[in-house]
């Protein structure tokens, strides 16, 4: 197995402050080590979310209101990062099992994602996961 943990990391959003507000702004292929296919968020959520992985997107998720733990394993280890600022956010490669917990009742959960959405390529479980994060 591939340690992929070792390339999950935050990624600093550039943010411009003035008396009006705060501008936050993230580029493909700047800020992010990929060109964006996909934007969606989450928000109202009452319950954990996640439990999934992707095989080939790669991810970078963002608390842009609230907060929320990413729980993240590769199959030799796990980690856990909590997103409570909007202008960090966590890049996550492909083939990483991601749980979402801890939910702040006023949490979004932006994800910026490298590919467009394919249910038939979501592996659903972790033991799906782990079979498919042992192969050669």
């Amino acid at each position: 197995m591939i340690p992929r943990l070792a390339a999950v990391r935050h990624i600093d959003v550039p943010t411009v402050r003035d008396p009006r507000g705060c501008l936050s702004v993230l580029e493909g292929g700047r800020q992010l080590p990929f060109q964006v296919a996909r934007v969606f968020y989450m928000h109202g959520m009452t319950a954990d979310r996640g439990g999934h992985a992707h095989p080939d997107t790669e991810q970078c998720v963002i608390a842009v209101a609230g907060s929320l733990r990413l729980d993240l394993t590769d199959g030799l280890a796990s980690v856990s990062h909590v997103l409570d600022d909007p202008t960090r956010g966590l890049y996550v490669p492909p083939m990483v099992f991601i749980d979402i917990r801890d939910l702040s009742p006023d949490a979004v959960c932006l994800v910026l994602a490298s590919t467009i959405y394919e249910p038939a390529r979501v592996i659903r479980t972790l033991a799906a996961y782990l079979e498919a994060a042992a192969a050669p």
